[in-house]
């Protein structure tokens, strides 16, 4: 005990030994007792051992360092893991830009809103004349604005998280052309209300108006009653319509502009020479002497229907004076609006326009998009409603971006090859025999019956030291990466505890391990009947082999002899003070 208490007392001699080696030494007297007579086991069952004070001291002192070392190991990891967690950031705003003119202030109707409940949103707004940009595939798209605010230059650069588009990308009455814009926008990968793919089928009005076509032809002219209309690419097919009056219109335009009523065949043909001045494409409509015009809007899922009488007496509802009101909202109008919101992958924002004529008759005539004016005495409760909406669609962009699943990485062949139960052998890979322990004679393979069950894996040796292949010199890797061996050496649990097989003295006959009694016993008493010529050196390398040693965590050669005579000391101690 002097002696242990002097080695033990030594820091330097404490801090050389491999991490857990005093964790094996916590186990209960029971298991650190070998097999013995039936007399000697009544005796035992008789009269409970009570330890003696020397064992008890001696237990003691390795229970306080094994829990120093444990609560050491447990400090340092918990500092790793202080360390390794983040600080807590602040979460930047998502930047949203809305292409409007500067009669509505957008600012004020997201002021307050958040994006998932935790991003602020900051509101960048100009118009397409003021904006400008430059797209990547990898670094998305970077916009550069240029506004004027109460006299001052604004210059900005920024890249938006979503657009909200106001305005018209295409207009070929105030020559302006934005669809390299739209492109941009789109080629940047961001995200707007209503789509760019929508936006940009929205710059050619028969473009649109074919798709009002499909959903004649798939309801029926009850359903959707649509207007008749004839396209001309050009003014060379211009030469005569079956009827007058008719409305002509020219090329792709806003607000009542290049539209013309044409009462006969003479004025036709006097708008087609204005058609190939402009040089452009045309359509014709029948005129429709109208009572009022209807338009039935839909923002997200809140539907309005609106009237409108002239009464300047013009020709187009929304040219001089016109009373507005709103009306009730019926079934057919709403079906109206739902099948317009389904062109293009979908309309966020849409309105339909139709002509209710004196005879009573409804004629469709146009659907506009996210860029169509808001009108009535709800002005403002429609544009709160295209901020939740936008706040909504942000939202559900996040959150389908943070929930996308990472595609699934391939498992490594090994550990495919551990967790797989295998029914025998496979890919013409014969089950490898359990080498020996250390110091008995090694068995010819050809000796060993074949085995038909899964194939076991590698145990640990009675005395708790692992089989060594020649193939490999260190412990580490003869087992897998996903090994659960591995796993329990790691954190500081010997595979001896988790087992709990016992130490044997030197003295006394060792017990078959488990599995092997079928195989081993059939084949001889050899290993049992031959004594170990090096026990004391059986049990170091076998403590060595315990606590996965690599040949990198060790010093020299002079270090490992002194390691190795270190530690068949302190086994010489420990076995003469479990003897008494």
């Amino acid at each position: 005990m002097n002696f242990l208490r002097r080695r033990l007392s030594d820091s330097s001699f404490v801090a050389n030994l491999p991490n857990g080696y005093m964790m094996d030494l916590q186990r209960p007297d029971n298991s650190t007792s070998s097999p013995g007579s039936p007399a000697t086991e009544r005796k035992q069952q008789q009269q409970p051992s009570q330890p003696s004070p020397s064992s008890s001291s001696g237990t003691s002192i390795f229970s306080s360092i094994s829990s120093a070392m444990k609560q050491t190991t447990q400090a340092a990891a918990g500092l790793m893991e202080h360390s390794a967690s983040p600080a807590p950031v602040a979460q930047k705003p998502k930047i949203l830009l809305v292409i409007d003119d500067a009669h509505t202030d957008w600012a004020k109707y997201f002021q307050g809103k958040k994006v998932n409940g935790e991003f602020e949103i900051r509101v960048e707004q100009a118009e397409f004349s003021e904006l400008n940009l430059a797209a990547y595939v990898t670094g998305g798209c970077m916009v550069d604005m240029q506004v004027m605010r109460n006299g001052t230059k604004v210059v900005r650069s920024f890249k938006p998280d979503f657009v909200l588009i106001r305005q018209h990308a295409y207009s070929m009455a105030l020559g302006e052309d934005f669809r390299s814009l739209i492109i941009g926008l789109q080629y940047g990968g961001v995200h707007s209300v209503n789509s760019l793919y929508s936006i940009y089928n929205f710059c050619s009005k028969p473009w649109v108006f074919s798709q009002l076509i499909k959903i004649f032809n798939s309801l029926g002219p009850e359903k959707f009653p649509l207007v008749e209309q004839t396209f001309f690419p050009s003014h060379k097919q211009m030469l005569t319509t079956p009827n007058f009056p008719v409305v002509v219109k020219l090329g792709h335009a806003h607000a009542g502009m290049g539209k013309v009523k044409v009462e006969n065949q003479y004025d036709f043909q006097d708008m087609a020479s204005v058609v190939a001045m402009a040089k452009t494409y045309a359509t014709t409509e029948a005129f429709i002497d109208s009572k009022y015009d209807i338009r039935i809007q839909k923002i997200g899922s809140n539907y309005k229907a609106y009237m409108r009488t002239s009464i300047s007496g013009n020709w187009k509802a929304n040219t001089g004076s016109a009373m507005l009101e709103q009306i009730a909202m019926t079934e057919r109008y709403r079906l109206w609006a739902d099948s317009c919101a389904e062109m293009f992958g979908g309309l966020d924002i849409c309105a339909v326009k139709a002509v209710h004529s004196k005879d009573g008759k409804d004629y469709i005539i146009e659907v506009m998009d996210s860029s169509m004016p808001l009108i009535g005495e709800h002005v403002e409760e429609d544009t709160q409603l295209v901020a939740d909406l936008v706040v909504s669609k942000m939202t559900q962009l996040l959150v389908t971006a943070g929930s996308t699943a990472s595609p699934p990485r391939p498992w490594p062949q090994s550990m495919k090859s551990q967790m797989q139960p295998q029914p025998g052998p496979q890919l013409g890979q014969p089950s490898q025999p359990r080498p020996p322990p250390q110091g008995g004679p090694r068995q010819p393979q050809g000796s060993q019956p074949p085995r038909t069950g899964p194939p076991p894996q590698q145990r640990l040796s009675p005395q708790g030291q692992q089989p060594q292949s020649p193939q490999s010199s260190s412990p580490q890797q003869q087992r897998s990466p996903g090994s659960p061996q591995l796993t329990r050496s790691s954190t500081g649990t010997s595979p001896v505890q988790a087992s709990k097989p016992g130490i044997f003295p030197p003295q006394q006959p060792r017990p078959p391990a488990p599995g092997r009694a079928p195989a081993q016993q059939g084949l001889g008493e050899t290993p049992k009947q031959q004594a170990s010529p090096h026990p004391h050196l059986n049990k170091s390398q076998s403590l060595t082999n315990t606590f996965s040693i690599s040949s990198s965590q060790r010093g020299n050669a002079n270090e490992d002899e002194a390691k190795a005579e270190t530690i068949r000391n302190l086994r010489k101690s420990f076995a003469s003070l479990f003897s008494d």
